[in-house]
């Protein structure tokens, strides 16, 4: 649940809660037949940080938003790339704090009363804004079409993806729900990191339920 301006807030009254990160890179070797592959990062070894962590608390939001509706870069065009796109910056968080006992994932969750009017407010303008970007996007197709370029019917019926679907109650939120636990349930079956008996780590994934 954001909060405006509470994480300048926190920066400026106490400074040392920011540090550099030292991120280790997947390692490229070669195959037995001579072609490059990248090996995964391995946060069974110490963390190159300089110290260790017991408990990492994810507030999913933060994640799903620039993963879904990124800036300076395409947007994934289906909800499942979204959700691999989301899986990957997990893991890349993951693998820079190396929890050695807890993983907490917090996702979706109804506002508070206070918070919900700006919320209204917000998915109000966000609605209208995707509404006059449709317009302006069958206008640019009219005049494409006019000079005589041709547009394909995949083109022309293309719609933007709706960052309103982040909401509790969603089908998209219900999917990134059921997405997250596989996903969850296949790292602990595959990934060293999660599943060997010396970092213990247990992952939740909390979902408030709509009251």
């Amino acid at each position: 649940m954001g909060v405006p301006a509470l994480f300048r807030w926190l920066s400026k009254k106490y400074p040392k809660i920011v540090t550099s990160v030292v991120e280790a890179e997947e390692e490229e070797v070669l195959d037995a037949a001579g072609d490059p592959i990248k090996l995964p990062v391995d946060i069974t070894q110490p963390n190159p940080n300089g110290a260790e962590f017991d408990s990492l608390y994810l507030d999913m939001n933060g994640i799903v938003h620039p993963c879904t509706h990124p800036e300076g870069k395409p947007a994934p065009e289906t909800e499942e790339e979204m959700m691999l796109e989301v899986f990957k910056y997990t893991n890349r968080v993951v693998n820079m704090v190396r929890p050695r006992k807890l993983l907490f994932m917090a996702i979706d969750g109804v506002a508070p009363r206070a918070k919900m009017n700006q919320q209204r407010s917000r998915r109000f303008r966000t609605a209208q804004e995707a509404k006059d970007k449709a317009e302006a996007r069958k206008l640019a197709v009219a005049e494409w079409e006019a000079m005589g370029k041709i547009i394909t019917d995949d083109e022309k019926n293309k719609e933007s993806w709706d960052s309103n679907a982040i909401t509790p109650g969603t089908p998209f939120m219900d999917l990134l729900t059921t997405s997250l636990r596989y996903w969850v349930v296949e790292k602990m079956n595959t990934d060293p990191g999660w599943k060997d008996s010396s970092s213990q780590m247990q992952a939740y994934l909390e979902k408030e339920s709509i009251r």
